[in-house]
């Protein structure tokens, strides 16, 4: 058996699967995120130690995990996890849908504009070097004890093996690799004042980097079993739905929205904030469009109004509300793709005194869709062209959702058995691929072998009938968000 974790934004699942990479046990724990300011986002890396331990604690009680042979990890990206030279945690971790870095990120790309041409992106609030210039600036006390800068997931496998390693599709999102040789530059270490020396390994995602210390292997009921590098959550999302050749990707509707597309080669495109990031496995890399607040604005809304997600979408689908008013911008974490604006709000407009709570929902669902929309323009600008398209994340469960994406990208989605795991699926087929390849056997036979698409669930075809609302409906999602751009900042002032 191999043994994936994925350490997401709003919890940690655990996913084990046999030698024929079947899921046979499954496990979760929560997490919750600190924004102790406007725009920021942070978690304690002790909590996602303690949401390991958890869900270990569960998978025991389901089966034996001293069998377990190998593990691998999946995570959010971009975040900054900072260690003093004793391994010690200096400050929470900045996260991935923190903003607090955007005045760093345009001083960087004003001095430093060989970062597009080394890293193939742009300086967006998210990645994590802007971060450090953050930190710098802002925490010099911090900054002057900073001895290693570590991604979320690589935290935990530093914890459960003393390595300080990272992976290919992870570390590209920190803007301190090159794509194209898959390394750290240190050109571009130097614009934060760092070298190779404050950084992991980095290794291919199927590559061991080490074993599960005694002690914690002890901890966690396991064997002292070979660690492989993981992969980046997206990244490990694809290899998990067998999303690994050119012309192959996957919608994520997770607590971030994702558009994912296989390449070739590097093809960067920054111009229209494509993030262009090598994939988990050699010689494959990535184009990706993201929206910061997917399910996570319909989380959001769920609360506002006090009623479970499941419950506003069965109101929804009961109803005969098949079409809204109303315009929802779900920018409650700022944007990126394709606006790069972390001070990008929420907002409904269109609201009446007629308006119902089910016609709220409708719009919420349909903004995200929108927000998806613009990935797919961004991508197909930097000449992606998917032409198979899976749908995966906790959001894809809802069969209304599933049609109405389809509708508004105007693409037929395959919704496939495992999408829900995704992540943790490639963690856990990634330690199974980096198992067998280190007893010898050829790694992109093993990808052909383990890395195949999972049986269809159900097929959303787009319905003609409902194109002309839905385009007429982007183009006043587009307009909203350029007339009300302007306010964004005085939103912030106010409090």
């Amino acid at each position: 058996m191999f043994l994936g974790l994925d350490l997401g934004t709003s919890g940690l699942k655990g996913v084990v699967i046999n030698d024929a990479g079947n899921v046979v046990a499954q496990a979760s724990s929560s997490l919750t995120v600190s924004s102790p300011k406007a725009t920021w986002s942070e978690q304690a890396p002790e909590d996602w130690w303690q949401a390991l331990l958890d869900v270990c604690g569960q998978l025991s009680e389901r089966l034996d995990l001293s069998k377990i042979e190998a593990l691998g990890l999946s995570g959010q990206m971009h975040g900054a996890t900072l260690l003093d030279a004793a391994g010690q945690v200096l400050r929470p971790c900045i996260l991935w849908n923190d903003g607090r870095s955007k005045s760093q990120c345009d001083a960087v790309m004003q001095a430093h504009p060989e970062l597009l041409t080394l890293s193939g992106n742009l300086a967006m609030p998210g990645f994590t070097a802007p971060k450090i210039l953050w930190v710098k600036e802002n925490e010099p006390e911090v900054y002057a004890q900073l001895d290693k800068v570590l991604l979320p997931k690589d935290y935990l496998v530093y914890r459960m093996t003393g390595v300080f390693s990272s992976d290919c599709s992870d570390a590209a999102g920190t803007l301190w690799l090159n794509p194209e040789t898959r390394q750290w530059d240190e050109q571009l270490l130097k614009i934060c004042g760092l070298t190779s020396e404050n950084m992991p390994t980095v290794f291919e995602g199927q590559q061991v980097v080490g074993q599960v210390s005694a002690d914690i292997a002890e901890q966690l009921g396991l064997q002292p079993i070979p660690v492989v590098a993981g992969a980046g959550d997206n990244a490990a999302g694809a290899v998990g739905m067998g999303v690994t050749e050119p012309g192959q990707g996957f919608v994520s509707l997770g607590t971030s929205g994702v558009y994912f597309s296989v390449s070739e080669s590097h093809n960067a495109n920054p111009d229209n904030t494509v993030h262009a990031f090598c994939h988990a496995l050699p010689n494959r890399w990535h184009q990706m469009g993201v929206t910061l607040s997917a399910a996570n604005s319909l989380s959001w809304f769920a609360k506002l109004v006090d009623r479970p997600v499941p419950e506003l979408l069965d109101e929804l689908e009961d109803s005969d509300i098949q079409r809204a008013r109303v315009v929802f911008l779900p920018y409650l974490n700022g944007e990126r793709t394709p606006i790069n604006d972390p001070l990008a709000n929420g907002q409904f407009l269109g609201m009446v005194n007629s308006t119902q709570r089910a016609e709220l929902t409708l719009a919420v669902l349909e903004g995200i869709a929108f927000s998806l929309l613009d990935c797919q323009n961004a991508l197909a600008s930097a000449g992606s062209d998917v032409s198979e398209l899976s749908l995966i994340g906790g959001g894809a469960r809802s069969a209304l959702w599933r049609q109405l994406i389809a509708d508004v990208l105007g693409k037929t989605i395959d919704y496939r058995d495992g999408g829900d795991v995704g992540p943790g699926l490639g963690a856990a087929r990634l330690a199974l691929m980096g198992k067998k390849e280190s007893e010898g056997q050829d790694i992109e036979a093993l990808i052909q072998e383990h890395c195949q698409l999972p049986e269809v669930l159900a097929t959303h075809q787009p319905n003609p009938d409902n194109a002309e609302y839905f385009s007429a409906k982007y183009a006043l999602y587009r307009k909203a968000y350029e007339q009300t751009a302007v306010l964004n900042d005085a939103f912030g002032q106010l409090v």
